[in-house]
């Protein structure tokens, strides 16, 4: 299959690429850094034709909510409106778990917009609702410290190996549209104060950790809110898995 996946020089969007290519498809990479802007929609109707399928694996920089749905929902208007011109057959979407279960939260206001024109859109499409990878909590880390200090939300997560979220997302978009949204988690929750110190520790960093609700995660998200429910698929490597290769 020729496949495209956009945001293909990230975390997710690179390892997707990979396993696409592992399996002999022909795959098309969208970024800005490539010559393809989602923004503008230069370069995608070229880059779309003869496309079978499309992964979008897009990430937003930090911003605030109003901007951030603004960012997904315009670069997800001009994908899905050139893939309908390109005749592509499958539209796969990289979304969270728990998305529909927090309000506060920018990146999830975004991430819901792009769901909703996924799912009234004209192109079938298959959405996977992954948690949070297992190098997010050492991410999360880093956005709260300073001087040796670390603030960071107690969430209760059921964290996911990058690779395995890259393998189902190659899964799905060489099979037929989901029409559904699919749960995706790995096999065991985690706390991510926990994760974020085991992580610092397999590095060799040290730093002081605070959990507190007053950060970019509010106790909207405390409780089992992020763990996945009945019929969620469970990926099989383990945080431990994931933090043995770390160095």
């Amino acid at each position: 299959m020729r496949i495209a996946v956009a945001g293909a020089t990230g975390n997710i969007g690179s390892r997707t690429v990979a396993a696409l290519e592992r399996d002999g498809h022909e795959v098309v990479r969208i970024s800005r850094s490539l010559g393809v802007d989602l923004a503008t929609g230069a370069g995608l109707d070229d880059a779309l034709t003869g496309v079978d399928a499309v992964v979008d694996a897009l990430s937003a920089p930090p911003m605030s909510r109003d901007e951030t749905v603004a960012y997904f929902g315009n670069a997800t208007r001009n994908l899905l409106a050139a893939e309908e011109r390109a005749g592509v057959r499958h539209h796969v979407l990289l979304s969270i778990l728990g998305v529909d279960r927090v309000e506060g939260n920018a990146h999830y206001a975004g991430k819901r917009e792009q769901e909703g024109l996924v799912a009234a859109g004209a192109v079938p499409w298959s959405i996977v609702r992954a948690a949070q990878f297992h190098d997010f909590a050492e991410m999360a880390a880093g956005w709260g410290e300073q001087d040796g200090v670390v603030t960071i939300a107690p969430l209760l997560v059921q964290p996911i190996a990058p690779g395995d979220v890259a393998a189902v997302l190659a899964e799905v978009a060489t099979g037929e549209p989901l029409r559904d949204r699919l749960d995706l988690a790995g096999p065991e929750p985690q706390d991510l104060v926990d994760m974020a110190r085991r992580t610092y520790a397999a590095r060799g960093r040290s730093a002081k950790f605070v959990p507190t609700w007053s950060g970019l995660f509010g106790p909207e998200m405390a409780g089992e809110v992020m763990l996945p429910g009945e019929g969620a698929r469970l990926a099989p490597t383990t945080f431990d898995d994931w933090l043995a290769e770390q160095h």
